[in-house]
């Protein structure tokens, strides 16, 4: 599909390269379009040479990764991926929710990447950068076909989302889960449906999330519950009510981590904030700024998915507590990859 040019859009004009200061009609533009004009998504199908990719940071615990999808309709205004989009030429505000990559060819990436003489499996994680269970996967089917081949070599896989539209999977995950080949992690931000519905616009409710963590339980498929981002002054008193809901509904790890608010984010998130919530503005940046070193970004390794000072530690101890109350483990990435079978035929597909 053809792709508009980038100054098509007003966004995309003012903030195709790294943001610097915000704008002030910018912002109110921004304002506007995200509650009164319904997006309409543009796809591009997206040609990768390879599909894996592979982590070297310090700070995440898998090797490697597989995103089948570039943006993210869900929207979620805090999302530390929004940047990914300005190397594209195209805005990280609405392009990013709107004008989406996806990937039809990774399955068969994938495939041949497990094929090749030498391949070492470890557990491939899924949505690590934008949700992989986002509305478009109802119509590409790429998570289902990465989940079907994962099942058809005994493959290990971990599945982060905000949707309940992973439960059409559940077939898939639960007998890769049988096998011990399986983990999901459900995304619960906060419990109040106004502060999603403005916060995480299309993403699925927080009680269907829920819901989806109760199903994953029942079929045996070992589900976590990640309360992130917690964000001073807005989410952070929910953590125990969401955990414990997490928890009741039968997830067995938890995990949360503060929010962060890389390059464009951060103007795009004070002007949804000074939008949504100008009443306690000024006082929920002046807490991300105190475990950010003072900024609203901290890049460093080590300190960046963590925080620092005592609203960190403080969430860091909240956590541990609520963890040993509730009989969680931390979130664990640890699957068997005993079982791997290369494909047979690395170009075709075998029916299940």
């Amino acid at each position: 599909m053809a792709m508009r040019g980038a100054t098509a859009n007003p966004v995309s004009a003012r903030y195709g390269d790294k943001v610097r200061e915000a704008d002030g009609d910018f912002l109110d533009w921004l304002a506007a379009a995200r509650e009164e004009r319904p997006l309409r998504t543009e796809v591009v199908i997206e040609r990768p040479r390879s599909a894996l990719t592979r982590n070297d940071s310090p700070d995440i615990p898998f090797e490697t990764s597989f995103n089948a999808y570039r943006g993210c309709e869900h929207g979620c205004i805090y999302c530390f991926a929004r940047p990914t989009h300005a190397y594209h030429g195209l805005s990280p505000g609405l392009d990013f929710e709107s004008r989406l990559f996806a990937k039809p060819d990774g399955p068969a990436l994938l495939r041949a990447a497990f094929a090749r003489a030498g391949y070492r499996p470890s557990p491939l994680a899924l949505g690590t950068n934008t949700d992989p269970y986002q509305p478009i996967e109802g119509r590409f089917r790429i998570t289902r076909a990465v989940l079907a081949l994962c099942l058809e070599t005994r493959h290990p896989v971990s599945v982060t989302t905000k949707s309940a539209r992973i439960l059409d999977d559940l077939p898939l995950l639960a007998a890769l889960a049988k096998e011990g080949l399986a983990m999901a992690m459900l995304s619960v931000t906060t419990l109040d449906p106004a502060l999603a519905r403005a916060m995480e616009p299309r993403a699925s409710a927080p009680r269907l999330r829920l819901a989806a963590i109760a199903a994953l339980s029942e079929a045996d498929v070992p589900v976590a519950v990640s309360a992130s981002p917690m964000i001073p002054a807005l989410n952070d008193h929910e953590l125990e009510a969401i955990v414990g809901a997490a928890a009741e509904a039968g997830a067995v790890a938890a995990a949360a981590m503060p929010v962060r608010l890389p390059h464009e984010v951060a103007p795009l998130f004070e002007a949804w904030l000074r939008h949504h919530r100008p009443d306690r503005a000024d006082r929920v940046l002046n807490g991300i700024r105190a475990m950010r070193g003072g900024r609203l970004n901290d890049p460093r390794f080590g300190s960046r998915l963590k925080g620092e000072g005592p609203w960190a530690a403080l969430l860091a101890a909240r956590l541990a507590r609520l963890r040993r109350v509730h009989g969680l483990k931390p979130r664990d990435w640890r699957l068997r990859t005993d079982l791997f079978q290369p494909p047979e035929d690395p170009c075709q597909p075998r029916l299940l």
